[in-house]
């Protein structure tokens, strides 16, 4: 019985010490991927060319685009996980190539990734709420033509930047304000959020306030979060005097209170805008990991 035991033992810590070797490799390799592809990404959005562009909304004669950058060897028929960013810029002005080198590391890494154009004050003169009308109707138009795309409707993240961190995470939380014209039976809510210091507090304690104070309780996502919020990753700067570490906290606080799967990174000694200067591989690599964790990355 002695010697039975002995080899059952042997047997159970030889299959231990193997399933432990191959996580083990299995996820140094994923590094090692998610490591060359940030490598290979362009360091200068000039160099980077999106797989197609695509109408998505026209409305009042303004014509709003996404830049699609799709997987080598990409088919239409396939149901590939996706992510569609929004560019910051204060809901004033930015550009949709702010998020070209993060949708090029997506789709090198497996993703279809979008980066989304929506009205802004400068160019459109037009207010925050617009803004936000436009990436619901974003989400909706890539969930109902995910088919056109080979994009999976049940794996679809939102992310973005500052005000795009806004307008992502409104469509993640219960905001008002959506488009008259949309298809209201076809859901905006993504599946996912990865956030890079967005603008998510629009009390008199957060960003924007003057801006959207008579109706800033329906605008802040915040201040909306529901049981229905998806897993969200947020990546701020320690510094950051526009979303302060405060409200990331509560925001973190009210997320589990709700059962809701969150992941905060506060990056020491950085200031607003740092996810794409001096911490730009370190987001991206905590991005990768947080969408391997969610399914979208294999």
């Amino acid at each position: 019985m002695m010697k039975r035991n002995n080899t059952l033992m042997t047997l159970l810590a030889l299959t231990f010490g193997l399933f432990s070797y191959t996580s083990s490799t299995i996820e140094a390799a994923q590094h090692k991927s998610a490591e060359e592809a940030v490598k290979s990404t362009e360091k200068s959005t000039d160099e980077i060319t999106p797989s197609e562009i695509i109408e998505y909304k026209n409305i009042d004669g303004i014509s709003l685009t996404l830049h699609v950058f799709y997987p080598e060897g990409h088919k239409k028929s396939n149901k590939t996980p996706a992510m569609v960013f929004f560019h910051g810029g204060g809901w004033n002005g930015g550009s949709v190539h702010h998020f070209y080198r993060q949708s090029q590391y997506l789709a090198r890494r497996g993703m279809v990734a979008i980066s989304a154009q929506y009205r802004v004050k400068k160019q459109h003169n037009t207010s925050p709420i617009e803004s936000v009308k436009d990436g619901k109707s974003a989400l909706r138009w890539v969930r109902s033509n995910a088919e056109l795309l080979g994009i999976n409707p049940n794996k679809i993240a939102a992310g973005g930047g500052s005000a795009g961190g806004h307008v992502a995470s409104a469509t993640g939380t219960a905001t008002a304000f959506e488009e008259s014209t949309d298809d209201k039976t076809i859901s905006y809510r993504p599946d996912a959020l990865v956030l890079f210091n967005p603008v998510f507090d629009n009390s008199s304690a957060g960003y924007g306030y003057e801006r959207v104070k008579d109706y800033w309780q329906e605008f802040s996502p915040m201040h909306n979060v529901t049981k229905d919020t998806p897993p969200t990753l947020g990546l701020f700067g320690e510094k950051d005097t526009a979303i302060k570490v405060k409200s990331v906290l509560e925001f973190e606080k009210t997320m589990k209170s709700l059962g809701n799967s969150v992941e905060i990174h506060i990056f020491k000694d950085q200031e607003h805008g740092f996810f794409n200067q001096a911490k730009y591989d370190e987001t991206i690599l905590a991005m990768d990991k947080f969408l391997t964790t969610q399914g979208f990355i294999q």
